[in-house]
């Protein structure tokens, strides 16, 4: 990355009237976050919400930069991985913010990925009834969507993300530098979820992912065109739906088999992390709308190709260890948040970046599809 780059990076907004904010990606933002912080709030004081592998990479260069900006850091740190996600760590998180004395005009900042993300932001909306809150992702993934748009939430036993609430960050600062510490799992994993808008609405985008995700993988600009368009893509169906009401249940292509399958697997992450569970739950949605006559084979059989060429996994049978049975695995997708009065709904499609919110799918069609597939 060029100083010039460097120093001029790619902002998208996110247009929620007075609630609006700006999505910042480019190269060097750590160092600068100290600036960008004190330039657009007031705070004096923030808590750092991190894990403990993010925090040992780059915790020290993030408080330095607060620090010489005026600002007062509380770290707060949690054990990594999807099981940090629940009631107990969310407990901690808050009394670390009550016991620090911060006030609800002080700032929650989440350092991570999707899983900080999502725990730090349900953290900042109840502690004292809501303070202020800014995203530095440190994940493709979560640079790329789960930073956006202000979903908050944890797990339960009941099934994944059903407890948390909307709550939109004041800012989104997204370092491209950061993502040369992950580990190839992790990056392949965050690469799902940028496929995704090119499947949802964007056949050209799909078709240049095709093209250039070595670029991306490997970190050229290609890396940076695609974070901003995929931004772009969630900023603007936000902005259009922020309470998922309507259309922005289009961007859970993928997640309604993927988050069953997370459920069944324990959120164990040396199995299943979650980018994997949607690489393979976009699969099933395309081949389950071939199966319903709604799309082509052949543009499920291209999605499949594409994201095993990328390295991730594609079918069910991937995944370590044994799954429950289909009818258990249709228990997981009744309490989906999707779900309506008892009926199901996916987001199916009628091929490549054709897809669509399709109510009262037929559970008997659903359950038969997966014994098929668990049966192969």
């Amino acid at each position: 990355m060029t100083e010039a780059s460097a120093a001029a990076p790619t902002i998208v907004p996110v247009k929620l009237g007075d609630r609006s904010y700006d999505i910042v990606i480019g190269s060097g933002l750590i160092e600068r976050a100290g600036r960008e912080i004190a330039d657009r709030t007031d705070a004096m004081r923030v808590a750092i919400v991190s894990d403990e592998t993010v925090a040992g990479l780059h915790l020290e260069r993030l408080t330095h930069s607060l620090n010489a900006a005026g600002v007062h850091v509380t770290p707060i740190i949690v054990a990594p991985g999807e099981k940090s996600k629940g009631f107990a760590t969310l407990e901690t998180v808050t009394n670390a913010i009550l016991s620090a004395r911060l006030e609800r005009g002080d700032i929650v900042i989440a350092f991570g990925g999707g899983v900080i993300g999502d725990l730090a932001g349900f953290a900042a909306g109840i502690a004292r009834r809501g303070m202020g809150f800014i995203q530095m992702p440190t994940s493709l993934l979560a640079q790329v969507d789960s930073s956006v748009g202000g979903k908050t939430g944890i797990n339960t036993i009941h099934g994944k993300n059903l407890v948390g609430l909307f709550y939109q960050p004041q800012l989104v600062l997204a370092d491209t530098d950061v993502l040369d510490t992950l580990s190839p799992r992790e990056f392949r994993a965050g690469y799902a979820e940028v496929a995704k808008y090119g499947l949802i609405d964007r056949p050209d985008f799909f078709a240049w992912l095709e093209k250039n995700w070595r670029g991306i993988f490997e970190g050229g600009p290609e890396r940076t065109e695609a974070i901003a368009v995929s931004c772009r893509s969630k900023a603007d169906v936000v902005a259009r739906d922020e309470r998922e009401t309507g259309d922005r249940a289009l961007l859970n292509l993928g997640h309604t088999f993927g988050h069953a399958l997370e459920t069944a697997t324990h959120y164990d992450s040396s199995r299943l992390v979650h980018g994997e569970a949607v690489a393979i739950g976009m699969v099933l949605a395309h081949q389950f709308s071939a199966k319903m006559n709604l799309a082509s084979p052949d543009d499920a059989a291209r999605v499949e190709t594409h994201l095993r060429m990328v390295g991730l996994p594609t079918s069910i049978h991937e995944i370590p260890g044994d799954l429950p049975p289909a009818g258990r695995l249709m228990e997981y997708i009744a309490q989906d948040k999707k779900v309506a009065r008892g009926a199901l709904t996916f987001i199916l499609t009628r091929g490549i970046g054709q897809s669509f919110i399709a109510k009262d799918v037929p559970a008997s069609a659903v359950l038969s599809f997966l014994q098929e597939k668990q049966q192969r």
